[in-house]
């Protein structure tokens, strides 16, 4: 489900409720950042910093509204982007609970001087890279992967900032909250709020994007757009998203693909840290409680060298009754078409995914239009792949944008 990080970390997650080891990613992230910089705001905050690959975070830290700086590193021009300037930020945000978390998040802004009356933001919502905090995409060059690259180099030519979040437990202490769609959607939204406060030259208009885990999260932000009632938002991008939790786990335990199981033990793991009534170590085998800190510890969406010769059912010896409970729990976390969406989204695919069927991505558009949401439209690209969509489809996002407030169209070419 989405594209994974390169990166490799010795950091190992105590997934079974042991300590978390923090260890230095090599190439994954810096030494801490720049000195303090002056925000858009005129305010200074402190640089972030990090400890191995994990940011530090002030303990205790003191409430604050979503989207209230904690730190940021103005990082410079970085020529990969178009050029653009990149920053490093820490934000506040809230979980599925409620509860005051800190997100790390990339920001990314065009070069030149913005146009009157300031530049929109795109807030770009990753693919699955992992659960470490080595695989936050704030850690790397391309932010996970090439096709991102891609991406975001033409949000930024036709003039967007884009505020990239990585998730709360990415690059954040503790587990990743992996498809738990309230964490995402808030941290989305309040990407926004903390670039608003720290970029000069932001309009008040933004719009989600986002592919895979980033569909799911930009199909949660827009419910939970009402977090910023001073913005303008124009509406979500959902590129192949997550959906279907429910029949995760029956799914993964059938197919009989080990090289799936590592989705599967990324959503448990994420479904325990948010519901208290869900178990980790009794939910898997022996010989995946053994592996599971070296799975969360490393940037894979593979098959982990680790879970070799262990067969799905082994990894997850769970009755037809246990996954019934399990896909419901899930389902109501994580499925992003079970309440409307008030504002206008565009739903893309490719006809060819193997990762997210094009069948279950319709049934999501249904869904969504059946519960009330008013301005659905979907687009599908034969032939398209669940990664190359996202040149296949950049042109139509860019216009969907331009309709709803967004930068007026310009000439665009697809790539990939």
């Amino acid at each position: 489900m989405g594209i994974a990080s390169t990166c490799r970390t010795k950091a190992v997650r105590g997934a079974l409720g042991t300590a978390l080891v923090l260890a230095a990613a090599q190439g994954c992230s810096g030494d801490g950042g720049s000195p303090d910089r002056e925000a858009g705001g005129g305010g200074r905050l402190p640089a972030v910093e990090t400890t191995g690959s994990t940011y530090r975070i002030p303990r205790p830290l003191a409430p604050a509204p979503g989207g209230t700086p904690i730190a940021a590193s103005d990082r410079g021009t970085d020529a990969a982007f178009g050029p653009a300037r990149r920053w490093t930020v820490l934000y506040h945000s809230a979980d599925a609970h409620g509860a005051d978390i800190a997100v790390s998040a990339t920001l990314l802004v065009p070069d030149g001087p913005p146009p009157d009356g300031g530049r929109p933001v795109v807030a770009w919502a990753h693919g699955t890279t992992g659960v470490a905090d080595a695989c936050a995409p704030s850690h790397a060059a391309d932010l996970g992967d090439a096709v991102y690259v891609q991406e975001i180099r033409a949000f930024l030519r036709a003039g967007y900032v884009v505020a990239a979040t990585d998730y709360p437990g990415l690059g954040t202490p503790g587990m990743h909250t992996y498809l738990v769609g309230a964490d995402e959607g808030n941290a989305v939204v309040d990407s926004v709020l903390a670039a608003r406060r720290i970029l000069p030259g932001t309009s008040a208009t933004w719009f989600a994007a986002g592919h895979s885990q980033g569909g799911q999260a930009a199909l949660f932000a827009a419910r939970a757009a009402r977090r910023a009632p001073g913005l303008r938002f124009g509406g979500a991008v959902a590129v192949a998203p997550a959906s279907h939790l429910d029949t995760m786990l029956p799914g993964v335990i059938a197919a009989h693909q080990p090289g799936q199981l590592a989705f599967a033990l990324y959503s448990l793991a994420g479904l325990a840290t948010t519901d208290p009534s869900v178990s980790l170590p009794r939910l898997l085998g022996p010989a995946a409680a053994r592996t599971a800190d070296q799975v969360f510890g490393e940037c894979l969406k593979d098959r982990h060298p680790a879970l070799s010769g262990v067969t799905t059912e082994q990894a997850l010896p769970l009755d037809a009754a246990r996954l019934a409970v399990l896909g419901r729990t899930m389902a109501a976390y994580g499925n992003p078409d079970r309440a409307a969406v008030p504002s206008p989204v565009l739903i893309v695919q490719g006809g060819d995914d193997q990762d997210v069927p094009a069948q279950w991505t319709a049934q999501v558009a249904r869904n969504l239009r059946a519960l009330g949401s008013p301005a659905v439209v979907e687009r599908t690209y034969p032939g398209g792949g669940h990664d190359d969509v996202l040149g296949r489809s950049v042109c139509d996002v860019l216009a969907f944008f331009g309709e709803h407030g967004g930068r007026p169209a310009a000439p665009c070419v697809p790539f990939g």
